[in-house]
């Protein structure tokens, strides 16, 4: 065996870590693999017999190369949907698979994801590498250019944003998570009945431009009416209905649908009686940023 080929079974031992940390960074298998490749072509431009921990360097190197792809990205925002939708952590194939989509998500976490696509580029580095991969806050500083303090001071912040809300503390947001899980289950499900079984009879739905469907109202009166639509939606978005769970949305009850984890649409709901009396639909990027979310956890 050359020397060259025992560097790239070397390689090939760390890939699945390698992938696992520029995923987690950048909630793209297209964009992680890219970050994969670029390490494994600094290795060639380098001297590996002076690297004393490859899989350490390797590391480093793809938490570099995210981390600018994080910071470029700021200025880029993706205007379709179909750019903003992560794909899953799986061997890439020619259709995406809805239920691989959701395990995925499942399987990292959709709060950890959620609150990863809101964390600043600093913050998300220092966070997926020392709590998600065990790095020490020295390395984490070597990759972010600032000082190990700084670097746990990033991871701290991070984790605050991470660690969510649990069950409903009080009555009032107890009753309230009841009626948005029964919601949430009948939008899910596609069914009209159950919907309608939650929803006031008199209810109004806002919404905004972005989330609207083109030549669609973005204000629509009355149950019937809305059910009907949220039915043939559900039906024909599937992936986005069975990613969209309860959050707490600027201190009040609603939902959001976060495929693959990346935030597209935040539901405020105003109940009343037991019953969903009023929706607001948010898919405009600039106000779901600014957001203050947590999600619920059972």
């Amino acid at each position: 065996m050359t020397e060259r080929d025992d560097l790239a079974e070397q390689f090939e031992e760390n890939r699945g870590r390698l992938r696992g940390v520029a995923y987690r960074m950048l909630g793209s298998l297209n964009e992680a693999d890219d970050a994969v490749q670029e390490a494994w072509l600094r290795l060639n431009r380098s001297d590996a017999r002076h690297i004393d921990n490859l899989g350490g360097w390797l590391t480093t190197v793809v938490a570099r190369v995210c981390l600018d792809m994080l910071r470029s990205r700021g200025s880029r925002r993706e205007e379709s949907l179909s750019a903003q939708l992560p794909e899953p952590a799986t061997p890439r194939q020619p259709a995406t698979d809805p239920e691989q989509e959701a395990l995925l998500a499942d399987s990292v976490g959709l709060a950890l994801l959620v609150v990863l696509d809101r964390l600043t580029p600093a913050e998300r580095l220092a966070f997926v590498l020392h709590d998600l991969f065990a790095m020490s806050f020295d390395e984490i500083a070597n990759v972010i250019g600032k000082s190990a303090t700084a670097a746990r001071q990033l991871a701290s912040r991070a984790r605050r944003r991470v660690q969510g809300v649990g069950s409903a503390v009080d009555a009032d947001l107890a009753r309230q998570r009841s009626v948005a899980d029964r919601f949430l289950a009948a939008l899910r499900a596609g069914d009209f009945e159950a919907l309608m079984n939650v929803l006031d009879p008199d209810l109004v739905v806002h919404i905004d431009a972005t989330a609207a469907r083109p030549g669609a109202p973005t204000e629509i009166h009355g149950a019937e009416a809305w059910a009907k639509g949220a039915v043939a939606f559900s039906a024909a978005f599937a992936h986005l209905a069975r990613s969209t769970t309860p959050a707490i949305i600027d201190g009040k009850i609603g939902a959001i649908s976060a495929p693959g984890g990346h935030l597209v649409r935040a539901l405020n709901l105003v109940i009343k009686d037991g019953k969903v009396a009023e929706i607001e639909i948010i898919g405009d990027p600039a106000r779901l940023r600014d957001l203050d979310l947590s999600i619920l956890t059972d």
